[in-house]
């Protein structure tokens, strides 16, 4: 016999004002040109889900208020903070002066498995990239650092969301 599933007023959680009030994530994702606004949503979720700093919203990104959006964020863009910059190039700059680690998300010759990635006592920026080109190379080029998700079949490609949510699961997952 399986356990009874638990039941949504039974879950303790958050009110978007004690989200608002709760210590974060010390973590910000970065979304480099994400072109879906249904993908942009997902991370929105996500975010929340892991009780996530922010995210930066960068060039053809779509911003809240968009009902396409809210589809898949169901909510999340009421609880986690983001902001806009017109590239990619200006936010990791912003963030790198306010004391955060680059992280681009990417397939490059000189990567670090995500399984191998130590992120102790680092503020983190994890840059995504767009859903055809991925994370732009000058950023590459200006990241701290370049992980990888390892993956096994033909496609060696994962959809944006699907790859925000591996990460940060891995993140938090060596946290707790």
């Amino acid at each position: 016999m399986f356990n009874e599933k638990i039941k949504n007023e039974d879950l303790n959680r958050l009110t978007p004002n004690d989200f608002k009030k709760s210590n974060k994530q010390s973590i910000i994702v970065v979304l480099d040109n994400i072109r879906s606004l249904n993908n942009i949503g997902s991370v929105f979720r996500t975010a929340d889900a892991f009780l996530i700093e922010g995210i930066a919203l960068c060039g053809v990104c779509g911003t809240p208020p968009n009902k396409e959006i809210e589809k898949t964020a169901l909510g999340a863009t009421a609880t986690v903070e983001w902001w806009y910059y017109k590239t990619t190039v200006e936010a990791i700059i912003d963030l790198r002066q306010k004391g955060y680690y680059i992280v681009s998300i990417e397939q490059a010759e000189k990567k670090t498995w995500l399984q191998n990635f130590e992120s102790t006592g680092k503020k983190l920026a994890l840059v995504f990239g767009n859903e055809v080109y991925g994370v732009d190379q000058e950023i590459i080029n200006n990241s701290d650092e370049v992980v990888e998700i390892p993956q096994l079949g033909t496609k060696h490609s994962l959809n944006i969301s699907v790859s925000v949510g591996i990460v940060l699961w891995e993140f938090i997952r060596k946290k707790i």
